[in-house]
């Protein structure tokens, strides 16, 4: 993937952090998950699932519109 002339991931480094604040977050972003999709590469996609079903678990009643967006990025 891209890189800064340094050597560094950009890509990999803001998805790595826009994760970590989804996960963190009870009602993350739209904005922020938005974002995650544009730049997951096929390596990201399980560890977004992972957050989003993560999500999914331990809400009583989970996001339906969170259930789509899990569903569309697993297909």
């Amino acid at each position: 993937m891209a890189s800064s002339g340094r050597g560094i991931d950009v890509r990999g480094e803001v998805v790595d952090l826009l994760l970590e604040k989804i996960a963190s977050d009870r009602n993350p972003s739209v904005t922020m998950m938005n974002m995650v999709e544009e730049l997951l590469a096929p390596d990201d996609v399980p560890a977004y699932v992972g957050v989003l079903l993560d999500k999914v678990k331990t809400e009583r009643y989970p996001s339906l519109a969170m259930l789509r967006r899990l569903l569309a990025v697993a297909s």
